[in-house]
C-alpha cells in the first residue's frame, strides 16, 4: 500500500479525488497556496490520456493489468464509459465502500480480502468479486462485534451520499444493489473517453 507521503504527492498531480486522505480542507489550502507550475508534457494528448488513465486507477486502487483488462471489456460495449463505469462500481469493494461499510476504498478491500464480507449470505474474499441487481452484501455474523464495526451506524455520519443504486440498512450492516450505477463526468470526476484513447493508442 502506498504511504500517505506518496498519496499527496500522486493527488497533488491527479487531483485530491483519488484518495480519501487528500480531500480534507487541509489538502485544499496546501493546493491553493502552491503555485501552480505547467508541466512538461501536460499539454500533450498522451499526457493528458496518461493522468486520466492514472486518475482512474488509484482512484478504485486497481493494477495496471485489472483497469487494463476492465476497459478492453467495456470497449466492446455499446456506451463503453457506462460500461467501464459500472464494472468499477459494482466490484465488492467499491459497494462496500459505497454503502458506507467501510470508510475508505482500501478499507473495504482489506475487509474483503479478509473475510468480513457476504454477498447473498456468502462469504467473499475477492474484492473484485462483480455484484448485479439484487445481490445483497454485509458484514459477516462473526466479525459485527469487532471494533471495526461495533457501532458502525452510530459512527456513520459520513458526507459520503449513498448512490440511488444502493438501499442501505445500517443497522442490518447490509446493502442491497437496487439498480445500476450510471455514469455522469461531472459527478464522477473522470474522463472515460480519454482513458479509451490511452488504451487504443
Amino acid at each position: 500500500m502506498l504511504p500517505v507521503k506518496s498519496k499527496y504527492k500522486i493527488a497533488k498531480r491527479l487531483g485530491n479525488a483519488v484518495f480519501e486522505q487528500t480531500q480534507t480542507q487541509k489538502f485544499a489550502l496546501s493546493e491553493a497556496r502552491a503555485t501552480k507550475k505547467p508541466r512538461g508534457r501536460g499539454g500533450s494528448d498522451y499526457g493528458r490520456q496518461l493522468l486520466e488513465k492514472q486518475k482512474v486507477r488509484y482512484t478504485y486502487g486497481l493494477s495496471e493489468k485489472q483497469l487494463s483488462n476492465y476497459a478492453e471489456k467495456a470497449f466492446a460495449e455499446a456506451n463503453p464509459s457506462e460500461a467501464l463505469h459500472r464494472a468499477l462500481e459494482l466490484r465488492a469493494d467499491s459497494v462496500v465502500y459505497r454503502a458506507g461499510l467501510a470508510p475508505t476504498r482500501r478499507a473495504a478491500r482489506q475487509a474483503v480480502s479478509h473475510g468480513h464480507i457476504t454477498i447473498n449470505g456468502r462469504r467473499i474474499t475477492k474484492p473484485s468479486f462483480s455484484l448485479k441487481v439484487g445481490d445483497k452484501v454485509g458484514i459477516r455474523e462473526g466479525v459485527r462485534k469487532s471494533p471495526l464495526y461495533a457501532g458502525l451506524a452510530d459512527k456513520n455520519e459520513d458526507s459520503r451520499a449513498t448512490p440511488q443504486w444502493l438501499t442501505v440498512d445500517m443497522n442490518l450492516l447490509q446493502a442491497e444493489v437496487t439498480g445500476l450505477p450510471q455514469f455522469t463526468p461531472v459527478e464522477t470526476g473522470l474522463d472515460y473517453p480519454t482513458v479509451f484513447e490511452f488504451y487504443s493508442r
